[in-house]
């Protein structure tokens, strides 16, 4: 048998430029793969939020419901002109929800009133005879594509209020 001496381990003294040039090869090719999982994650963040905002109107619309059952209103439709009391100011309501449309003249009150985004991050906008849309963009005047929360209220009798996220692309 032959024995390993301190000289034959003394030749190889590092990596060869070829073993070098693979490794490299293969950590780019990895990169390649990998960085656009981690590209989207700034949308992914953004829809997030929207989903806090979601949750935030649900409880707000839950809170306004509540009074309504303690009214005794939450059957009334809004042509019957029912409100709530929110924060000391007169809410109008449809079948014991917020309303989405606060353009054509109803009460004081709004969404706004009920839930607070900052203005620096979110932008709002109501669609008379339509929906309310809370959205992270530039402001436009109808509704937006994506990235948005939309709050459309109950028309009918015993039915919830229909809060949806449109996901950020």
């Amino acid at each position: 048998m032959k024995q390993l001496t301190n000289n034959s381990f003394s030749k190889q003294k590092g990596f060869t430029l070829i073993e070098l040039v693979v490794v490299i090869v293969i950590l780019g090719i990895l990169a390649a793969t990998a960085a656009p999982k981690f590209i989207n994650i700034q949308d992914d963040a953004k829809t997030a939020t929207l989903q806090a905002v979601k949750a935030s109107m649900q409880s707000a619309a839950t809170l306004v419901h509540s009074k309504s059952l303690i009214k005794g209103n939450q059957d009334t439709a809004v042509a019957d002109d029912p409100t709530v009391m929110v924060n000391g100011e007169a809410l109008a309501i449809t079948f014991g929800y917020p309303l989405a449309d606060y353009v054509t003249g109803t009460p004081d009150g709004a969404w706004t009133d009920l839930i607070e985004v900052a203005a620096a991050d979110f932008k709002t906008l109501t669609i008379s005879g339509g929906d309310f849309y809370v959205y992270i963009g530039e402001t436009v005047t109808a509704a937006p594509d994506d990235c948005f929360v939309s709050y459309a209220a109950p028309t009918a009798k015993d039915t919830l209020p229909v809060i949806v996220v449109s996901a950020c692309l």
